[in-house]
């Protein structure tokens, strides 16, 4: 009985610990392929002189996150998209070219990084001097 208890602590301490370098490897499969989203976004403002208006001109709409969720696109240059900008805690825009975000593991999101559905995004802020978790990031 002691050794079928012992087991059973040691399952329950490896597979926690695994779900959790799980999630790590995920956060930073994201935050890797935002870096490379946002350079091929930058390539294009380069040769069209204007940002693009969705991931299909860029080729990487198709592109899903480790979640299996598409990433997120906001162009700040379409006046329609406003309502959705991504804001941090003082409700200002924490980008002033695009946003670019996964929504995370829970598949949920608003544009208030404050939201409980928005804390566990990765996103892309000051326009692409921090990418990583909405909850780490601090303006």
């Amino acid at each position: 009985m002691l050794v079928v208890t012992i087991i059973g602590v040691l399952v329950t301490l490896a597979t926690s610990m695994y779900d959790g370098y799980r999630n790590r490897v995920n956060i930073f499969r994201a935050v890797t392929d935002i870096t490379a989203i946002s350079a091929s976004i930058a390539e294009f403002k380069l040769d069209y002189r204007h940002f693009p208006v969705d991931l299909a001109k860029i080729g990487k709409d198709t592109m899903l996150d480790p979640w299996g969720k598409p990433y997120n696109y906001v162009n700040h240059s379409d006046a329609k998209g406003v309502g959705s900008f991504r804001k941090d805690k003082n409700i200002v825009p924490i980008n002033s070219d695009f946003d670019l975000w996964s929504n995370g593991k829970d598949g949920a999101s608003v544009p208030p990084l404050t939201a409980k559905s928005s804390r566990d995004d990765i996103i892309r802020a000051n326009d692409g001097g921090f990418v990583g978790l909405a909850s780490d990031y601090d303006p």
